[in-house]
C-alpha cells in the first residue's frame, strides 16, 4: 500500500499554520471579539485540507456579520489577505470557494455589501500573484483556481432575484420600468443578453478535463459554476428567441448588431453543449439537472443575415409570428423549445404566384389603355 508521505507532510505543516493564525487572530485583534471571531471562522473554514466547507463555519461566518454592523468590509478584507498570503492551491480555491458559497447564501444587503467591497477594492479576488508566486504555474489545478477567479470576478456583478434566478445588477438597478412590451424585450436583447454571453465565456473557460473524482474542491466549485450557468441559460434562451421574433423590426444598425449576437451565439452553444457533455463524465455530482442544449446553426445565422439585406411584408409577418413560452419551471421543454421560430424561419419556401385576371389602366397622356399581367 503506497503512503503519501509527502501529502501528509504537507497537510500537517499546513495545520500547525492554521492554528497559528488562530492564536495570533485571538492575541491581537483589536477591533473588538466579534471582528475576532469572524477572522478565526475564515481560517477555519479555508483550512489546508482537500474537503469542502463545512457547513458549520459557513453558518458562523453570516451569523457573526449579520450580527455586526460594518462587519462585511472587514470579511472581505480576512478573506483577500488569505487568498493572497497562502502559496497553497487548496486553501486558495477554499478562499474562492468561500466568497462563491457567501454570494449564493447571503441575503440580498448581505450579498450588496459585498459587491461594493468589491468595488472598493477591500475584496480582492484575482489570482494573478499565484501564478508568479507559486511553484506550480504548470499544475492544471492551479490553471483551473485562476479561470475560477476570472469566473467569480464576473459572477459578483449578477444577484438572485426575488424568483431565484440570477440577473446582472444594473437590471435590477433600473427597477426594470418599461412603457411597453417590446421595451422589455429590445433591453432583454441588447443589453441583458450581451451579459449572459460573457458569463457564459466564463463558464466555458472553466473546462472540467483535468478534475479528478478525488479533488473534492474542483468538484464543489465546478458543480456551483454549473448550477448557475443552468439559470442563465435559460434567460440566454429567451433572449434569442426576442432577437428572431423582433429581428425585422430593428432599424438596420440594429440587425447588423443583433447578427454579430446570433454568430457568436452559434459558437457558444456548439461549445456549451461539449462542456455539459464532459461535465455529465467527469462531475460527480447526480443532483445536476442540465438542461438541453439548442445549436444554433451558422448557416440559420447566414440565411438571416442575408434576409435582413430586403425589406419584405412576407418576412417581417413571418418574423412576426407569434410563439408560445413555455411554464418557467419546465427548464428542459423551455430550452428545446425556444429556437422553434427560427427553425420555421429558415425552412419556409417563399413562391411567387402569377395571376391570369387582367387589369386595364388608364395612360392620362396619351389615353391609350394597355394590359398587363400582375404578379401577386
Amino acid at each position: 500500500m503506497r503512503v503519501d508521505i509527502q501529502g501528509k507532510l504537507k497537510l500537517a505543516i499546513g495545520t500547525v499554520k492554521d492554528h497559528a493564525a488562530i492564536g495570533k487572530a485571538m492575541i491581537y485583534n483589536h477591533e473588538g471579539k466579534c471582528f475576532s471571531d469572524i477572522e478565526i471562522a475564515v481560517v477555519r473554514a479555508t483550512a489546508h485540507d482537500n474537503v469542502p466547507i463545512d457547513d458549520k463555519h459557513m453558518h458562523q461566518i453570516l451569523f457573526l456579520v449579520s450580527n455586526a454592523p460594518g462587519s462585511v468590509p472587514f470579511l472581505a478584507e480576512r478573506i483577500s489577505r488569505r487568498l493572497s498570503k497562502t502559496k497553497d492551491p487548496l486553501v486558495a480555491l477554499k478562499s474562492l470557494l468561500l466568497i462563491h458559497r457567501i454570494l449564493r447564501g447571503g441575503n440580498r444587503y448581505f450579498e450588496q455589501q459585498l459587491r461594493c467591497s468589491h468595488i472598493s477594492g477591500h475584496l480582492q479576488i484575482s489570482t494573478c500573484w499565484f501564478f508568479r508566486t507559486s511553484n506550480f504555474s504548470s499544475d492544471p489545478c492551479v490553471s483551473f483556481l485562476h479561470k475560477y477567479a476570472a469566473y467569480l470576478e464576473e459572477r459578483i456583478g449578477w444577484v438572485i432575484n426575488q424568483a431565484g434566478k440570477l440577473e446582472p445588477v444594473n437590471v435590477l438597478s433600473q427597477g426594470l420600468q418599461f412603457k411597453s412590451y417590446d421595451e422589455k424585450w429590445i433591453d432583454m436583447i441588447f443589453r441583458e443578453l450581451p451579459k449572459c454571453q460573457v458569463f457564459i465565456d466564463k463558464v466555458l473557460d472553466c473546462s472540467p478535463i483535468h478534475i479528478l473524482p478525488s479533488d473534492n474542491l474542483a468538484q464543489a466549485a465546478m458543480s456551483n459554476t454549473l448550477k448557475e450557468s443552468f439559470q442563465v441559460y435559460m434567460t440566454y434562451c429567451e433572449g434569442i428567441a426576442a432577437l428572431v421574433n423582433m429581428f425585422f423590426d430593428f432599424t438596420m444598425p440594429a440587425r447588423a448588431l443583433a447578427c454579430q449576437i446570433l454568430q457568436r451565439a452559434s459558437q457558444q452553444s456548439q461549445k456549451l453543449h461539449n462542456l455539459y457533455e464532459n461535465c455529465k463524465r467527469i462531475i460527480d455530482n447526480k443532483n445536476l439537472e442540465y438542461p438541453i442544449v439548442q445549436i444554433i446553426s451558422m448557416d440559420h445565422v447566414k440565411t438571416l443575415e442575408q434576409c435582413s439585406k430586403y425589406h419584405s411584408p412576407i418576412l417581417e409577418c413571418l418574423a412576426n409570428k407569434p410563439t408560445k413560452l413555455k411554464a418557467k419551471g419546465d427548464q428542459k421543454d423551455h430550452a428545446t423549445n425556444n429556437f422553434s421560430l427560427s427553425s420555421a424561419l429558415f425552412s419556409c419556401t417563399l413562391e411567387t404566384k402569377i395571376s391570369k385576371v387582367w387589369v386595364v389602366f388608364e395612360d392620362e397622356d396619351h389615353h391609350e389603355n394597355f394590359p398587363c399581367q400582375q404578379a401577386k
